[in-house]
């Protein structure tokens, strides 16, 4: 059994983190692209294409988290009938559920966002295809946020409105933007928190 160490904890959470918020990127800079050229097949309209995969990655955050927060409390029920220590019972669940990975059933989570989808009145679909299609983006995007739950801090995205004023801290604008434009017209891309704070930037599309 390895000795507990408070220094080599934070070296591993760094080390975690830094791996998952390189992940989030190659998501945005490789996947995310390819599920645009994939919509584009069945819708024609960019924007539209845009905003699916936009709530795509909210839905999947917010699902993965749910099912986090069910998962931490079965641990914890389990591993605090003999916890004893060093590390306090807190860093005992998240370091079980990090080994244990496969207790997560993304699957459920993946089916859970294209149910919720499928009942978002803001965007449509072709009644010939199915937001299934996008399974593959979504399944990345719930795996990627449940591992974010189990930093410390954890790592979470800033869900964005239609029609906020535009902060530079927080987004890139698009290259098919009014570059004048002080409101966000629609949402690309989340930013990434952590304790409220962007540490990578999301990105809109600003219009008149």
């Amino acid at each position: 059994l390895r000795s507990w160490s408070p220094g080599r904890d934070r070296r591993v959470n760094a080390s975690r983190r830094a791996c998952l918020v390189a992940r989030f990127g190659f998501i945005y800079a490789q996947e995310r692209l390819d599920a645009e050229i994939l919509l584009r097949t069945f819708i024609s309209d960019m924007e539209t294409v845009q905003r699916i995969i936009y709530i795509a990655a909210v839905e999947s955050f917010h699902a993965a988290k749910m099912a986090f927060w069910k998962l931490k409390i079965r641990v914890k029920a389990t591993l605090c009938l003999d916890h004893s220590g060093p590390e306090s019972l807190e860093d005992a669940v998240l370091d079980y559920i990090v080994c244990h990975k496969d207790l997560y059933d993304v699957h459920a989570s993946v089916q859970e966002v294209i149910c919720c989808m499928n009942m978002n009145p803001n965007i449509s679909f072709p009644p010939e295809v199915d937001f299934i299609v996008l399974s593959t983006l979504i399944q990345e995007l719930c795996s990627l946020a449940f591992s974010m739950q189990t930093l410390v801090p954890p790592l979470d995205i800033a869900v964005g409105i239609d029609g906020e004023l535009f902060s530079a801290t927080k987004y890139y604008r698009s290259f098919d933007s009014d570059f004048t434009a002080d409101f966000v017209a629609y949402h690309v891309w989340p930013a990434l928190v952590e304790n409220g704070a962007v540490i990578v930037k999301g990105e809109v599309v600003t219009k008149r």
